[in-house]
């Protein structure tokens, strides 16, 4: 059944969350648009950032809301009414206008039904400008409000004299909290977007543009304009990003991450040239953002024969290899700080230099992917194995040396006694030198298992 989302201009018998069929039996001149929180996200999103011509700290608050810390903001105007009055002329919409000294406040002021469609409340009032109001404005959830009302809890005043340690034995500490985020008990952290990168340039077309050349071009001339920057400032990007802005609002992304901090403006370019192939330009391209996301410092060097050379080629192959095949996809093998076998060997970029010291005692050249199970001969439960099986075959045993005992992490894996493994480094008849563990220990719950890790060269 389809229903109403939102209704605009407001209309007599109709609500949000009426059945479409009602609402047209009413008024059957109603015009019904599909819902798209999407894209309505997406708008309101659009909005805040526009509202940061008022403040800098501006953010969406959904599913119709935005968010306006305007501390400090009212000396560019000749009072608070003056700069509310300029906040409503410029959204030229419907609006509810709240302006206090919480966040909690100025939400209940602005969504209270019958209040003005512009409120202030002077510092220090908000307990008297929320007292009537409901505990629903304190963006309560509705099964407790309707726990509040069952019990006579129908303003906030009555609630606010309660003991805080009653209202959160009765009814969780979501009624304490919103409560003091209203009336300055507690502070509400709003997750305020990121401020523009300043590592930006930008270039608006005269007239759209849908070609690859013509993309190509700008690109150059952005890509230029960054790295000449970043030169100044002795650093290197290691992410950027290209936004292509459609005529009709849409935006396409494109990322480029590099293996090196760089600023060479013609390679960054053609990086970016490289994933032109797929890009839709719709009815065409107006603008283009081109935005250095992470950095490094990269101060200026004379460029080496040998192996610096060599270096910023294999870095240049790593970029141009990374943009072909998807980030993620071109990696070398890089130890990684374990002592467990299995967890001391990861993925690292492919230019990146990571070090590590080895362990003491050897290990295998080949490590399989997953401990193998093997059926073990020994002479004693804690000496080598005389011989093993293994994928139906039996294997002598010629030489043995060990054990080295190695305890799984217990902050990862507990402490069990089969977490404990013994390690034999096992040569047979045939030449094969590889490398055997028994997991657990005798007398224990579960009896000890071995298994076979790896194969020395």
């Amino acid at each position: 059944m389809r229903r109403l989302a939102a209704i605009w201009p407001p209309a007599p018998g109709l609500h949000e969350g009426q059945p479409l069929a009602e609402a047209r039996a009413i008024l059957p001149a109603l015009d019904a648009l599909p819902a798209d929180p999407a894209a309505e996200r997406e708008a309101l999103e659009g909005l805040a950032q526009a509202a940061m011509r008022f403040t800098p700290m501006a953010a969406a608050d959904p599913p119709d809301g935005l968010w306006l810390d305007l501390t400090g903001c009212a000396a560019l105007w000749p009072d608070e009414a003056a700069m509310l009055a300029a906040i409503a002329a410029w959204l030229a919409i419907p609006a509810r206008l709240a302006l206090a000294g919480t966040t909690g406040t100025a939400w209940a002021l602005a969504h209270a039904p019958d209040g003005p469609e512009r409120c202030i409340c002077s510092p220090g009032g908000e307990a008297m400008a929320l007292a009537r109001l409901s505990p629903a404005l304190l963006r309560l959830s509705p099964c407790v409000v309707a726990g509040l009302r069952r019990v006579g809890l129908r303003e906030v005043a009555i609630l606010a004299r309660i003991p805080r340690a009653a209202l959160t034995a009765r009814y969780g500490a979501e009624v304490v909290r919103r409560l003091g985020q209203a009336l300055g008990w507690e502070e509400e952290a709003i997750a305020w977007p990121p401020p523009a990168s300043s590592w930006e340039e930008r270039l608006d077309f005269a007239e759209p543009a849908a070609t690859a050349p013509a993309f190509e071009h700008a690109l150059e001339l952005l890509a230029g304009r960054l790295c000449a920057r970043l030169a100044a400032a002795s650093l290197g990007g290691l992410r950027f990003t290209a936004t292509f802005r459609r005529t009709d609002g849409s935006t396409v992304p494109l990322a480029v991450g590099t293996a090196r901090p760089m600023r060479d403006a013609p390679r960054l370019a053609r990086l970016f040239a490289m994933q032109l192939d797929g890009l839709d330009p719709g009815l065409g391209i107006e603008t283009i953002r081109f935005v250095a996301e992470a950095m490094e410092n990269l101060a200026p060097h004379q460029a080496l024969l040998g192996h610096g050379a060599r270096a910023a080629d294999l870095a240049a192959l790593a970029d141009s290899l990374t943009v072909r095949l998807g980030r993620g996809r071109l990696w070398r093998p890089a130890p990684r700080a374990s002592h467990v076998p299995e967890r001391s060997l990861g993925q690292a970029p492919p230019i990146e230099v990571s070090s590590w010291q080895a362990p003491a005692t050897p290990r295998p050249l080949r490590l399989l992917a997953r401990p193998q199970p093997v059926l073990v001969m020994a002479p004693v439960p804690d000496s080598p194995p005389l011989h093993f099986r293994w994928q139906g075959r039996l294997h002598l045993v010629r030489a043995a040396s060990g054990p080295e005992r190695i305890a799984a992490e217990w902050w990862r894996d507990g402490a069990a006694p089969d977490r404990l493994r013994d390690y034999y480094r096992i040569e047979t008849t045939d030449g094969t030198r590889c490398w055997l563990f028994r997991a657990g220990l005798h007398g224990a719950a579960r009896p000890p298992r071995w298994f076979l890790h790896g194969f020395f060269a």
